[in-house]
Formats: C-alpha cells, structure tokens, sequence
C-alpha cells in the first residue's frame, strides 16, 4: 500500500483526493505523532484524571504527523496520507527528549517538516470544509483520545479543550459524528486479551500484515 506523503507543496492536490473519495470509502482510520508526554496518567487513574493529564499534554505540545487511511465497509482500502506539519520546532517547543529521539530514529525528519510542511491552520481550514460535506463519515482509531484530541485542537484552532471531559466528548461528537476505538472494543472480544494489547499483537492475532513504518502516524494492514 503506497502511503501519499503530504507537505506544502502538495497539500491542495492531495486534500482534494481525499475529498473524491470519501464517498466511496466514508470509514477514516486515523492515528497521530506527537512529541511525547508532559504528563502521564497512572494506569489505574480516573477518569478525570486522565482527562486533566490529556488537557496538559495537548495544550502544551504540537502535533507533527497525522496519518489517515480511507476504506469502505468490505476493507478494501481506498488510499493513506500522512501529513506532515510544520508548527512543531524541537529548538524552541516543549516536547520529551527521549519520544523526539524516537520519532527521529523511525525516519521523521523534524527540519524538513519546519521547512517544507503544512501549517496546521491551512490544513483546518481545507479539511474542515471537507468535513462540512462528509457528515456520514466514520472513524476508527485504535487507543485514539490523544488522536482526536490533537486533531480537534488544530481543526477548531483552541488552545485550551473544554474543561471536563463530558464537554470534550459533545464537541467531539461535534466535529466527527462516529467514532469507533478498535482497543476498546477488543475489551469485549473473545481472544483479544480483554483489550491489554497494542496494535502490533492485535494485528498478530488476526493474522493481519502491518504496512508503513513504526512511530509514524500511518500503519495500515492487509
């Protein structure tokens, strides 16, 4: 599967292929990269909590890529792009050291995202006037809050999110409609280790082959 890399110079181009296709694949797997965690909720934590670690994190940090992948209700895949964003700046931006290193070490070139990647505020802008046309579309992420968090923040331009989650939750509804978490939904399948498990097992399991390179924000399977 050939995943469309999306920079400045091509983003009308690709955005408007997106925008032909969704009718015939309305299902947008998405999933993000960001630079790390300011604030790590304890794996037992409420609920609340996770959600006032989530409103720091996304707050303070900039998203880098986003990775969408288009298919229809039969699996057959329409096409994947990654997008890549020119706010973030390791020089000046907070981040985590150690998940910058990472992201660098996986093939994501910062420097040229500061110099030939899109601004996320002219990515919103397109995209959102595709979304005003696609109101039926459906979304799948896999353990995604922080993928929808990030991607709410730069398609409504907020720099703070609601202030409890409930709020959260309707402007998500908002903005995407349907939203399906393939981990979450694991918790009720038989075989799936009650959802403790990350993309990579989950995809051992069902026997399915992982395209794209780790720690970037397009993966899709086959």
């Amino acid at each position: 599967m050939e995943i469309n890399e999306v920079w400045a110079a091509n983003l009308d181009y690709e955005v408007g292929r997106i925008a032909s296709m969704l009718d015939m694949y309305p299902f947008v797997a998405l999933d993000t990269e960001f630079p790390g965690f300011l604030s790590n909720t304890p794996r037992y934590g409420s609920q609340e909590q996770r959600y006032h670690d989530l409103k720091i994190n996304v707050e303070s940090l900039k998203m880098i890529q986003l990775g969408l992948t288009l298919f229809d209700s039969e699996g057959r895949i329409g096409g994947s792009w990654q997008i890549n964003f020119s706010d973030f700046d390791a020089s000046r931006d907070l981040h985590v050291e150690a998940s910058v290193r990472l992201l660098r070490k996986n093939g994501i070139d910062l420097e040229k995202h500061t110099v030939q990647g899109v601004e996320s505020c002219v990515f919103a802008k397109q995209f959102l006037s595709i979304l005003s046309n696609h109101r039926n579309l459906k979304w799948i992420s896999f353990h995604g809050l922080y993928d929808l968090a990030y991607l709410l923040k730069v398609m409504t331009g907020l720099q703070l999110l609601p202030p409890t989650l409930a709020q959260f939750a309707c402007l998500l509804w908002e903005l995407f409609g349907s939203v399906c978490d393939l981990k979450y939904m694991a918790r009720f399948c038989e075989g799936l280790m009650m959802g403790e498990l990350g993309l990579e097992r989950l995809a051992k399991i069902l026997h399915v082959h992982r395209s794209g390179q780790a720690h970037q924000a397009v993966q899709t399977v086959s």
